[in-house]
Order: C-alpha cells, then sequence, then structure tokens
C-alpha cells in the first residue's frame, strides 16, 4: 500500500505553479473526474430507471460543467467519489432522502500514489428528482437543491485541491462554495443552515474559512505539498515536514475547540499516518505525532497505537 512512498514510481513532478495551469494552446478540459454510486438497498419501493438516470445526470453534470478558468490535463483532473445511500423515496413527491459519502484525491508527486485530500458525510442530501429533469447550473439563480449541493461540493473539492498545491490557493473557488450556501438558504433543505450544527454544510466551509483556522489551512498545504510531495525523492525529511504539520492540526483545534474539521481530518488521514510512522521516523517523531492524534480523536486509539511500531 504505501510504502513509504520512497518506493513509488510514475508521474512526472509538476510544478506547483503550473500543475493546473497551462498554456493557451492546450484543449481545456473540465476539473472533475467524479464517480457515483446510488445505493437503494435501503429502500424497497424503487423503480430502477429513476436511480440509474440520476446516477447518470449527476456523474455527467460534474464532469461536464466547467466549473473555473483553470484548464486540467486529463492525467490531472481530481478524483473524486460520490455515494448516496438512499434511505426514503416518495415518489408522488418525487423526494429523495439519503446521505452522500463524498472523497477526492490527488497524486503525490513522483508518485503513482493518490492520496485522499477532503472527505465528508452528509447526512443531509434531500432532494427532488424525475428522470426527465435536467440539472443545470446558473449561480445567480439557485433554485434547485440538488445542484446546489453538487456545486457546492464541485467548489469545495476544488477549494481543498488547490490549497494543498499552493497557500490559499483554493480561496476564490471556497467563496464561490460560500455563496453557494448563502443563497441556498432560502431553499427550505436542510443542511445550509447557520444555527446549530458544526457538521453541516455551512458549518464546515464557516469553520474552514475562519481567521482562527487559518493554521489548519496552513496544514493542508504543508502536510501535503511539503510532506507528502517530497517523500518520494527524501522520505526522512518529507516525514519531518508531516510531523511538524501535524502541530498546525493541533493549534486548530485548540483554536476552535468545536471545529469538526481536525477530527474529520483523523478519520480519512488514518491509514496514511500510521504508514508515515509506523516502523519508520524518530521515536521523537512518533511520540509527538501519537500525542497530537490521540488527543484529537481518541475513538481511532487502535490506529494511534499503530504509530509507535
Amino acid at each position: 500500500m504505501f510504502l513509504l512512498l520512497a518506493a513509488f514510481v510514475g508521474i512526472a513532478e509538476c510544478s506547483i505553479f503550473n500543475f493546473h495551469l497551462l498554456v493557451g494552446s492546450q484543449t481545456m478540459a473540465q476539473e472533475l473526474k467524479a464517480k457515483v454510486v446510488v445505493n437503494t438497498a435501503q429502500v424497497s419501493n424503487t423503480k430502477k430507471e429513476v436511480f440509474d438516470a440520476l446516477r447518470e445526470k449527476v456523474e455527467t453534470f460534474l464532469n461536464d460543467h466547467k466549473w473555473t478558468d483553470m484548464n486540467f490535463r486529463e492525467n490531472e483532473k481530481i478524483e473524486c467519489n460520490f455515494n448516496i445511500t438512499v434511505s426514503s423515496w416518495d415518489e408522488g413527491e418525487s423526494m429523495i432522502k439519503s446521505t452522500l459519502l463524498l472523497t477526492c484525491s490527488r497524486p503525490v508527486f513522483n508518485s503513482s500514489y493518490n492520496t485522499t485530500v477532503y472527505s465528508t458525510r452528509d447526512g443531509d442530501f434531500q432532494f427532488t428528482f424525475q428522470t426527465t429533469d435536467q440539472l443545470e447550473w446558473n449561480p445567480e439563480y439557485v433554485n434547485n437543491n440538488l445542484t446546489a449541493m453538487l456545486a457546492y461540493y464541485a467548489y469545495m473539492i476544488i477549494g481543498y485541491d488547490m490549497d494543498s498545491m499552493s497557500p490559499k490557493g483554493g480561496t476564490p473557488y471556497l467563496q464561490t462554495a460560500e455563496n453557494i450556501v448563502n443563497n441556498a438558504q432560502s431553499l427550505g433543505f436542510p443542511g445550509w443552515s447557520s444555527f446549530n450544527d458544526s457538521k453541516n454544510r455551512f458549518g464546515l466551509l464557516n469553520d474552514y474559512l475562519d481567521g482562527s483556522m487559518e493554521d489548519y489551512r496552513e496544514l493542508v498545504y504543508k502536510y501535503h505539498r511539503e510532506g507528502l510531495d517530497k517523500m518520494a525523492d527524501n522520505a526522512d525529511e518529507g516525514r519531518k515536514a508531516i510531523a511538524d504539520a501535524l502541530n498546525l492540526l493541533e493549534s486548530a483545534k485548540n483554536a476552535r475547540t468545536m471545529s469538526q474539521l481536525p477530527t474529520l481530518f483523523t478519520e480519512y488521514k488514518r491509514d496514511e499516518l500510521v504508514n508515515i510512522f509506523s516502523g519508520h521516523g524518530t521515536s521523537e517523531e512518533k511520540d509527538a505525532a501519537y500525542d497530537i492524534l490521540y488527543g484529537i480523536n481518541t475513538s481511532l486509539s487502535e490506529y494511534w497505537d499503530k504509530l509507535k511500531k
């Protein structure tokens, strides 16, 4: 699997300044390479054609729309998985209630390894849908909850990806996601509210852009660009940078104790962190990483125990 990253071979190294920015002669390409899965196992009264159409149209919407003015080569597209688990379907109202599990990744430089950059679970993925619906996006006229949620997550994915490439590089895309949150609150669907939920779409983005959480955004950059991206060339140097970056994770947690972001980071990075430190690195690095990660998410203690081996 991870095997220290130093053994990886594959993609050619790309400069941070031109990773997604190509000369004008290059063919323009969309940013996302999304795979969509719709699971209806929890619902008995389904019509297969409805959910087949949903999967196809959501995937097409995500992949065919051009979300930014950047040009991406085919192998630079951001890989992401949208796993939609339907919990109820009201055919008469065309109302679908579901949970979304979203994960996106990017390649580590000079390697064939892809690392998870952003992952979240949305328990309020609720919308109306009919097979005849045409999914279209107009940021000036937000009137459909499904397209609003998909556009929001498209910009979150791009924002996180760009933050991992350059310090706060994702700011304009995250601000677009913020505008979607503000405009979608009038739709009357759950997940957009600015009250009482630090894990919904508003809460997670609000925390990410909050000034008190700047250390978290710096973590996203340093962990990936100064840590993982260096490991193929110098594993010890890259590991040390990751160990240092974890101090930013702890600082962010202390700055905003109710934020879910540090905990979520430990959840989707747990296996990767174990592979980075287990059997590798200095005892000081292992002990420090263990203390920070255990302090943030004690429920994953069985993983953190492996760090010291």
